[in-house]
C-alpha cells in the first residue's frame, strides 16, 4: 500500500511540474509562432515579385465586330501613312468588304524608342493635335514601328543598340499586361539605300551615307531578332523594299531626302500591313 501511494504521490507531483510548465511556456510558443507568421508576411510583403514575362507571345482571340480599331505607333515612317493611314484602310475593306475600320496614327516624326513610354501612358502632343495616352483605349491591334530611323546616340552603338531593345521590351510587356485583349504586332519601315540615303537632306561624304544607312539597318535587324525571338508578329516591310541586290528599292524612297517613303512606298507599307492581317486572321471575317 505505501509503495502505491508514493507512486501516486510521484505521479501527481509529475502532472503538477507539467501542468506548471505548459502554463509558463504556452504563451511563450505562441507569441513565438505569432512573431514567425509576422515576419513571414513581411517577407511575403516585401519579396520581389516574379517579373512579367508573356513570352513567347500569343495573339488573343479578337471578338468578331463589324468596326475594327487600329492605332500605329512610331515615328516620321509610320506618319508618312496619313493621320488615319487611309491606304491601309482602303486596303483592308477590299479584303474585308462586311466591315469597317478606323486607324489612328501616332507616328510622331524626329522621335525615338525613347518616347514611346511616354505614349502609351500619357497624353502627347503633336502639331498642335492631343493624343490620348495609347493605353487608356481599347484598341483591337496595336502595331509598333522599328524606330530604326532615329537611332540613340548616348553610347556606344552596341549599348545604344541594347537599350533600344530593352526600352521595346518594357514597351510591349506593357502593352501586353494592360491591355490583354488588344494584339500587339512589330514594323519595319522601307529600308534606306547605302548610297542615296538622306541625300537631299544632309551633305555626307558617300561613306558617311553608307554608315548612316548600316546604322538604321542594325535596328532593324535588332527588331526583327527580338520579334522572332519572342513569337511576335512581324510586319516586315523591310524585307519587301530590298532590291535583288540587297539594298534599298529607290522606287519606294522619297527622292526629295531619300529618308521617308515615296507614294509607291505608302502603297507598299499599307498593303503589306493589310496583307498581314488577313493573312493571320489578326481580325475575324
Amino acid at each position: 500500500m505505501n509503495r502505491s501511494a508514493k507512486e501516486i504521490n510521484l505521479q501527481f507531483l509529475s502532472l503538477t511540474v507539467l501542468f506548471i510548465i505548459l502554463i509558463f511556456f504556452l504563451p511563450i510558443v505562441k507569441k513565438s509562432q505569432k512573431l514567425e507568421q509576422t515576419q513571414g508576411n513581411i517577407t511575403s510583403k516585401f519579396s520581389t515579385p516574379t517579373p512579367f514575362n508573356p513570352f513567347p507571345y500569343v495573339l488573343p482571340k479578337i471578338p468578331y465586330a463589324r468596326s475594327y480599331l487600329t492605332l500605329l505607333v512610331g515615328d516620321s515612317i509610320v506618319g508618312s501613312l496619313g493621320p488615319n493611314a487611309d491606304t491601309l484602310r482602303q486596303n483592308l475593306i477590299d479584303l474585308y468588304p462586311d466591315h469597317e475600320f478606323v486607324n489612328y496614327n501616332y507616328g510622331f516624326g524626329s522621335t525615338n524608342i525613347t518616347s514611346l513610354p511616354e505614349r502609351l501612358t500619357g497624353n502627347t502632343s503633336y502639331r498642335g493635335q492631343e493624343f490620348p495616352a495609347i493605353l487608356s483605349q481599347a484598341v483591337d491591334l496595336i502595331i509598333i514601328e522599328s524606330f530604326a530611323y532615329n537611332p540613340l546616340s548616348e553610347k556606344p552603338e552596341n549599348e545604344n543598340v541594347s537599350k533600344h531593345i530593352q526600352i521595346l521590351d518594357e514597351s510591349v510587356k506593357k502593352i501586353i499586361q494592360t491591355r490583354p485583349k488588344t494584339a500587339v504586332a512589330l514594323m519595319t519601315p522601307i529600308a534606306p539605300n547605302t548610297i542615296f540615303f538622306a541625300k537631299g537632306v544632309y551633305d555626307l561624304s558617300g561613306e558617311e551615307r553608307a554608315l548612316w544607312a548600316k546604322e538604321r539597318i542594325m535596328y532593324i535587324e535588332a527588331v526583327v531578332e527580338y520579334a522572332n525571338k519572342n513569337n511576335i508578329p512581324l510586319i516586315n516591310v523591310y524585307e519587301k523594299s530590298l532590291t535583288p541586290t540587297g539594298d534599298g528599292d529607290l522606287k519606294y524612297i522619297n527622292p526629295d531626302d531619300y529618308i521617308h517613303p515615296s507614294h509607291n512606298g505608302v502603297i507598299l507599307m499599307s498593303k503589306t500591313i493589310a496583307d498581314f492581317i488577313f493573312t493571320n486572321n489578326i481580325f475575324p471575317e
